[in-house]
């Protein structure tokens, strides 16, 4: 009996979601192609919307040359692998229930619908770079997400002003913004002000920031908790900055600089490009 208590086959239903809910960033590989084939009481708890709370695609290869490609193949027969095939069977298994998503740079905007009708309690999401003609959609699938609470893109959207808008229109315990790598004008710190005024955390690390705008900011987001301004071109954390800056519990701004120095990357096609070189 002492021997069959260890056996993992019969493990308790309850502690097999708490393991797999807690795997690594390589969770949903495990629990698409090696966790359903080990025995029915995994592959039951595999099934689980609770182990696919946390949707993570970013540290998994879904090229189609990849182990993940030729595993799920093989584990179910099928002689096409995309990611768009996965995202709808990590959506359907979650039930609605997925609480965070962290989409690759492969993901269309058909996947990002997706995501918005069938994950509707997303509280953090992650966002690849997107064309023009995605970005606009955005807005309107954000209004979507209720209880969204993080937002994290890898750089700023051309239509980030109606972005934000949407966030405060409808997200109401948003808190959390990451966008690092963007040329920050006024009109994007007036929007975040406006429309984001419960912001705790925000992250423009990498970014252009002038010392006018980064002000601004300190003293019109008035919730922030954390700042994080880190290797930015623009300004430098002088008297006046880390004054401003004092009421804040954590400010980041080493590796910031006044001028440009050949090691900031922008966008040669933003507005602020000319200010930049």
């Amino acid at each position: 009996m002492e021997e069959e208590d260890r056996r993992w086959e019969a493990m308790d239903m309850d502690c097999l979601f708490i393991i797999f809910s807690k795997l690594d960033l390589e969770a949903l590989d495990d629990l698409s192609v090696s966790i359903p084939f080990v025995c029915r009481s995994w592959s039951a708890a595999a099934r689980n919307p609770l182990s696919w709370r946390i949707l993570n695609f970013r540290s998994v290869d879904f090229m189609p040359w990849s182990s993940l490609a030729k595993r799920f193949k093989a584990q179910y027969q099928i002689s096409r692998f995309s990611f768009s095939g996965f995202i709808k069977l990590a959506v359907r298994l979650s039930h609605g229930l997925a609480s965070e998503l962290w989409l690759p740079p492969l993901a269309s905007v058909e996947d990002l619908i997706l995501a918005s009708e069938c994950c509707p309690r997303l509280r953090k999401l992650g966002l690849p770079n997107l064309t023009l003609n995605e970005e606009s959609h955005i807005p309107s699938l954000l209004s979507k997400w209720k209880e969204l609470q993080q937002l994290e893109l890898e750089s700023k959207p051309s239509n980030f002003s109606q972005l934000a808008a949407m966030i405060g229109q409808n997200c109401n315990d948003f808190i959390e913004l990451k966008m690092p790598s963007s040329a920050i004008s006024t009109e994007d710190v007036s929007a975040i002000i406006k429309f984001l005024p419960k912001l705790r955390s925000l992250d423009l690390s990498r970014s252009y920031l002038p010392k006018k705008e980064l002000l601004l900011i300190l003293e019109g987001c008035r919730e922030l908790e954390r700042l994080s301004v880190k290797n930015c071109v623009g300004f430098e954390a002088d008297e006046e900055v880390k004054t401003k800056a004092c009421r804040i519990e954590k400010f980041e701004y080493e590796g910031s600089k006044m001028d440009y120095e050949g090691v900031f990357e922008v966008d040669e096609c933003d507005d602020l490009y000319v200010d930049v070189i």
